[in-house]
């Protein structure tokens, strides 16, 4: 049985919206970094995002139906583990350890230490849950890192060893995060990255206040949790999505990119020349994302029995009746089951092609 191709460029356009939101916030915490300390910046953009998702989803429950209500996807107590385990790894340890390596490390060193984070992410999700890969999809995380290497690249610039090797394990636990909170990302996005930034946020804001930090005046507080709210939580959520929808190491490589957004932000904040490598760097990540969006993956593959909760249109995976009076509308998300189906499409590794591939 053949079955249509999905749609080749939301998903990708969702993971680089997500990254041009978070690359957004980095010159935007350098201003702020003037008069606070870095646990304290950390901690006010964690906690931007939780509150400000914490209260878009009031608002969104209090405008759903009640069918709607009733049919929202809920974290099953099997999943709380990943989740936590997310937490704990992106939230909470990942940010510890680079503000101490940034006291070891020079700024230019860190900036190209953390380009691990995708190359990371990638490993983890290739050799640890076996996704699937591809020469084109490799060479193109290769150019995105290289591109990431090239604007963050300043000859002569070393860091001490401790330093560096902190750096890297912050990208270690942020790509374990990732990977871990892909095994929850059918789920619902907001709440997933509202826990996420309470959380973190309160870890962060609590180590700054007993590292002699103090909170800052109202409009300061306003301005960094409204940046939070935008460059982690939203970033966050479109996240999720997109791993939902690509898989991890797609989703890491284009996140990747994020930096390539805070420089030209940077540069449009504070105007000068671009250098040779922000060209060069630009064109690498520019022909590695192109690599990814011409993917084509496709062979014959079996669906095994599925039971799970997440929006979706009633397309050829989801071909099933409902134990409720349905008005037709779509998408909508409710507890469904998949059959055992094998067909033939172009596809990703998302959340219903998480098969293995033998020679």
């Amino acid at each position: 049985m053949s079955a249509p191709s999905q749609p080749r460029f939301g998903a990708p356009f969702t993971a680089l919206l997500a990254a041009a939101l978070f690359g957004a916030t980095t010159p935007l915490a350098k201003a702020l970094l003037g008069t606070l300390s870095p646990f304290m910046v950390a901690g006010l953009f964690y906690l931007g995002s939780g509150v400000g998702l914490a209260l878009a989803m009031l608002v969104r429950r209090i405008t759903q139906s009640q069918r709607e209500r009733a049919n929202e996807s809920r974290l099953h107590l099997r999943e709380v583990p990943w989740l936590l385990g997310a937490i704990a790894t992106g939230g909470v340890a990942g940010p510890a350890l680079l503000m101490l390596g940034l006291n070891a490390t020079p700024a230019a060193t860190s900036s190209l230490l953390l380009n691990l984070e995708g190359v990371f992410t990638a490993l983890i999700a290739w050799i640890v849950f076996r996704e699937n890969v591809d020469v084109q999809v490799f060479l193109g995380m290769v150019a995105i890192v290289a591109g990431g290497v090239a604007l963050s690249w300043h000859p002569g610039a070393a860091g001490l060893p401790l330093g560096a090797v902190l750096v890297a394990a912050a990208c270690a636990c942020w790509a374990i995060d990732n990977n871990l909170t892909r095994k929850v990302s059918t789920n619902d996005a907001m709440v997933i990255a509202c826990l996420k930034g309470l959380v973190a946020g309160s870890v962060n804001f609590v180590i700054a206040l007993l590292l002699g930090a103090h909170v800052p005046h109202v409009g300061t507080l306003a301005a960094a949790m409204l940046t939070g709210f935008a460059g982690y939580g939203i970033s966050l959520v479109l996240f999720v999505v997109a791993l939902r929808n690509l898989g991890t190491a797609r989703t890491g490589a284009y996140f990747s990119v994020a930096p390539l957004f805070g420089v030209t932000l940077s540069l449009i904040l504070w105007p000068e020349i671009p250098p040779l490598l922000f060209w060069v760097a630009a064109a690498l990540m520019a022909f590695g994302v192109w690599l990814h969006i011409r993917e084509r993956h496709e062979h014959p593959h079996t669906h095994d029995a599925l039971d799970h909760n997440h929006r979706h249109r009633h397309d050829e995976h989801h071909q099933h009746v409902h134990d409720f009076a349905w008005d037709g509308e779509e998408p909508h998300a409710h507890p469904h089951r998949h059959s055992p189906i094998t067909h033939t499409h172009a596809h990703f590794p998302d959340i219903h092609h998480r098969h293995s591939h033998r020679a």
